[in-house]
């Protein structure tokens, strides 16, 4: 059952001129980053605070979420999350619109990996992966949706923006990864629907599909990351090393260097500032992937 924001969105009409001062690209715009203590949302939040955005760092885990939004400034804070489930997302919208006076981007980042062959995998990890990465993202943005409607009756000729943070693997196949893989070819379809749909009140919907962030700790954790499971999975065919891995999916990309928050993040920024494009699923690769 979804939960009531009669409340917040009288709150967000109320204040839809009502905007924090900033200077740079996104001045003054509210914006939410879920999964942005770490990784490629910590980056991108950071980039986007620099470009005069205020900016809510959504996350689980909610003491580095409180120490990432400190270091960033003043014009940020810290909003605990879980993407999958209902309430929470509801009260971090209903949170930020009440500390903030509304909302005008969404950046929909916060993402599982899990991965391993088909006859092995797991059911419940297939679910897990399901959980934050498909049914997190409706949430997420149901929720962006139900404020922005209601900034558009209020003021029928601001724009607001959904920036869904996809992945290469959203464009093309990943071997034996296939329930990632899924989730963001699912969620780019999520997109286009949605943009399809939203565009009448002046919502746009994108999705941003980078490459590979192989500093961040998705693939550079020790225990958990990317690069350790790829190994443990044999998805590098002769790898022997973490580095075997890291330098075969270095040799992917022909710019020959991993994916970059500011790459992402001038990818969002475009997302807002174009007035013309919804429901588009931008690679963000060095040209390992490319449109066609």
């Amino acid at each position: 059952m979804s939960v009531d924001m009669t409340k917040w969105q009288e709150l967000a009409k109320a204040n839809v001129h009502n905007r924090p001062t900033g200077t740079g690209r996104l001045a003054g715009k509210i914006t939410i980053v879920t999964g942005a203590a770490q990784g490629f949302g910590k980056g991108i939040a950071e980039e986007l605070y620099k470009e005069g955005a205020t900016i809510v760092i959504a996350d689980m885990n909610q003491p580095l979420a409180e120490q990432v939004a400190a270091e960033m400034g003043e014009r940020a804070c810290a909003i605990s999350v879980n993407v999958s489930d209902e309430e929470s997302v509801a009260n971090l919208v209903a949170q930020t619109v009440e500390k903030f006076g509304g909302l005008d981007l969404m950046v929909a980042n916060a993402g599982v990996v899990r991965s391993g062959p088909i006859a092995e995998f797991e059911k419940k990890d297939f679910e897990f992966v399901t959980a934050i990465n498909y049914t997190g993202l409706f949430l997420t943005c149901k929720y962006a949706a139900i404020i922005m409607e209601a900034q558009h009756a209020a003021d029928p000729e601001a724009t607001y923006d959904i920036v869904t943070i996809s992945s290469k693997s959203g464009l093309e196949g990943s071997n034996k990864n296939f329930a990632y893989a899924g989730s963001k070819f699912g969620g780019i379809g999520l997109v286009q629907s949605w943009a399809k749909e939203l565009c009448a009140y002046n919502i746009k919907v994108n999705a941003v599909c980078p490459g590979n962030y192989l500093d961040g700790p998705l693939w550079s954790d020790p225990e958990r990351g990317l690069f350790v499971q790829y190994l443990a999975a044999g998805k590098v065919p002769g790898a022997k090393t973490v580095g075997d891995v890291r330098r075969y999916y270095e040799s992917l990309v022909p710019m020959n260097r991993g994916c970059l928050p500011i790459d992402v993040a001038r990818a969002v920024m475009y997302c807002c500032e174009q007035k013309y494009e919804t429901g588009q699923a931008i690679p963000v690769t060095g040209g390992q992937i490319m449109l066609s």
